[in-house]
């Protein structure tokens, strides 16, 4: 009996460590809060709970297949760049086995975008592409922005387009989104400039510079908060001049403050991106 039980015993903190390298791998803070945030959107735009469940299950495999693509082509740079807890560069998990979970993920990730109707889940797959057109090559060129203001764009377009009548999102959801996108990607990329650029990757962050990026990141996101109070065919309330004129303040004390401390402009990107999101969660049934 003990020893017919124990390669199934052994094969418990196997698995277990395959999976935490799998969780891992996934990048599983955006994947988290990009799968919540236009599961909310679902929700304040009027679609039901099942509605809500299909737009989170879409979103949940299209970003874990993402995620795992990301970790498997960067492998080889993670490790030339010295960059420690990336699971694949580790060897925590095999590339072959992210990849198989990328392309697992980017399969389901097909009739779970289509099961909310063709034209949503047409333009949610796209938003998908583009992510892997990044991770693919995209992100070593001039044109690295494109995938973010793609993918994010394609978020409200999917939610909308899912709704009884299949209305198109406004204008100004759409590229408030985008711009979010754009400003993701700058403050993303701004840490890891340096080792980039010893492996070769030369993007629109990494041609720009550290210090260029950490100025430019806040524009975008100030520009999707002047769009998300100004663009809406409602008049601005008192909410919504707090909210831009506290995103301007928390832009420009990061400025200030990024000549003591390196990451004051990138916290600040992060609170003013925070304050688009609720904008944009606040437009509710407003995005149509």
């Amino acid at each position: 009996m003990t020893t017919s039980g124990t390669p199934h015993r052994e094969s418990r903190p196997r698995l277990a460590a395959l999976l935490t390298g799998l969780v891992r791998a996934c990048h599983p803070g955006p994947t988290v809060a990009v799968t919540a945030l236009t599961t909310a959107l679902a929700a304040a735009s009027g679609r039901d709970a099942a509605g809500c469940a299909l737009v989170a299950a879409a979103v949940l495999a299209g970003q874990l297949s993402i995620g795992w693509c990301n970790d498997a082509v960067d492998a080889g740079r993670d490790r030339a760049a010295g960059r420690t807890g990336k699971p694949v560069a580790d060897g925590a998990v095999g590339a072959r086995t992210v990849w198989t979970a990328a392309f697992t993920a980017l399969a389901a990730c097909v009739p779970l975008s289509l099961a909310s109707g063709t034209a949503a889940g047409a333009v949610h797959l796209a938003g998908v592409a583009a992510a892997w057109g990044y991770d693919l090559g995209l992100k070593a060129t001039v044109l690295s922005w494109v995938p973010y203001a793609v993918g994010f764009g394609s978020l409200p377009a999917f939610v909308a387009l899912g709704l009884p009548g299949q209305p198109w999102p406004a204008w100004w959801a759409v590229l408030a989104a985008a711009l979010l996108g754009c400003g993701a990607h700058l403050a993303n990329v701004l840490p890891d400039i340096p080792g980039d650029l010893a492996t070769g990757v030369r993007g629109w962050p990494q041609r720009l510079g550290p210090d260029r990026v950490r100025a430019l990141v806040p524009v975008p996101l100030l520009a999707a908060t002047c769009l998300l109070v100004l663009a809406p065919p409602e008049p601005p309330g008192p909410g919504g001049w707090a909210a831009l004129t506290g995103a301007v303040v928390l832009a420009g004390a990061g400025l200030l403050l990024g000549r003591r401390s390196p990451r004051a402009p990138f916290a600040a990107a992060v609170a003013v991106a925070a304050v688009d999101v609720l904008l944009l969660l606040s437009q509710g049934t407003a995005i149509t």
